[in-house]
């Protein structure tokens, strides 16, 4: 269904409540509609944990094997001992994938549950830096920092499977080299053979193991990631007593330009959000979100421009206080960019001064 111009109005309605005011023509055209926002559920909030590899790496046994009393049959002898230990290792590798996988659905699954209680609270609205909230959002923390414990417990055991393929590699051509020594017998090199076919499917085994675990820990590092992330936007929904609705994009760090150059106004030129700091603790975040993400739902490749204006002052010590506290605004709702997910790459920073303005602000505008 379409956004009309009441939803317009009471979006904007919301933003000169905050402290905040935008351009409506900026976001929504005087022809034409717009799509609304998707309703957003407590469940389409929770990214799902990737899957993991369900594979399980067994090994096939090792054939028993007389002694012949030859030289190759010695060598027979220690590579076949050398193979049964290299499978026992890989049977407690196997093992400690297996204990991992489970370690981290489950933990895994106490997180999402944390998270989807945090969001469906903040959907139906609630106070300000609610204080359960807060403690469910510490313990989601404490359940994601033990999903990146099982991260490096992933790591660490790559490590030790990368091992074991080198030692699987090494081992399949020392059997094969058997083959060629002198002194053999028939019976060893009927042994060998079975050794030969039996190591190599042990180094395919232990091959195919490392990439399924390799493939784990990668999609659950980039996953583990992306949780900071979305805890990030649920602290700032907290902190403001409303749901945010996800990251903006991917995060970036990003911090105030103090050496961008000052800002002209092109003729005409309409802000679209401006932030006015004219009394403490202006409440603009939720409006600024709102505005941000109508851009970037019409326009995705959006970047924007933040910009601290300061009013010119009678003296130049007057003026160069109040360019300072625009700058540091221009900081705090650059930060909270930065904590809506909004890369830097897609923020410009700078100031100006304007006879037009009586106290400090910061407006944004979409380029």
């Amino acid at each position: 269904m379409a956004l009309k111009k009441t939803h317009a109005a009471a979006l904007c309605a919301v933003l000169l409540a905050s402290g905040c005011s935008f351009a409506e023509d900026v976001l929504f055209p005087t022809s034409g509609t717009v799509a609304p926002n998707q309703a957003v559920t407590a469940e389409a909030m929770a990214d799902t944990p990737p899957a993991m590899g369900t594979g399980s790496y067994e090994p096939i046994g090792v054939t028993a094997g007389s002694p012949t009393g030859t030289f190759v049959g010695g060598k027979v002898v220690a590579l076949r001992a050398d193979l049964q230990a290299l499978q026992a290792t890989l049977a407690r590798q196997n093992q400690a994938l297996q204990q991992i996988r489970n370690e981290t659905v489950q933990d895994s699954q106490r997180y999402h549950g944390t998270v989807a209680a945090i969001n469906a609270r903040l959907q139906v609205g609630t106070t300000p830096g609610n204080p359960v909230l807060t403690q469910q959002w510490n313990a989601a923390q404490s359940e994601l920092d033990r999903i990146t414990d099982d991260v490096l417990k992933m790591n660490r055991l790559t490590n030790d499977v990368t091992a074991s393929s080198t030692m699987a590699g090494f081992l399949l051509d020392s059997v094969r080299s058997a083959r060629s020594l002198s002194g053999a017998v028939d019976e060893d090199h009927r042994q060998l053979r079975i050794l030969e076919d039996e190591t190599n499917r042990t180094v395919v085994m232990v091959e195919r193991l490392l990439s399924e675990l390799t493939s784990d820990s990668i999609r659950q590092q980039q996953y583990v990631a992306s949780e900071k992330q979305n805890l990030n936007t649920l602290a700032l929904g907290i902190k403001n007593g409303a749901l945010f609705a996800g990251g903006l994009t991917s995060r970036v760090n990003a911090s105030y330009d103090t050496a961008a150059p000052a800002r002209t106004l092109a003729a005409g030129e309409t802000p679209l959000v401006t932030i006015r700091f004219d009394k403490p603790n202006v409440n603009y975040e939720p409006a600024l979100y709102a505005a941000i993400k109508s851009a970037l739902d019409r326009r995705p490749s959006a970047t924007f421009d933040v910009v601290a204006v300061s009013p010119v002052g009678n003296t130049p010590g007057t003026q160069a206080l109040a360019a300072t506290n625009a700058k540091r605004n221009a900081d705090s709702v650059l930060r909270s960019l930065t904590n809506m997910n909004l890369p830097a790459s897609r923020v410009r920073t700078s100031s100006t001064t304007s006879p037009a303005v009586s106290g400090g602000e910061v407006q944004v505008f979409v380029r």
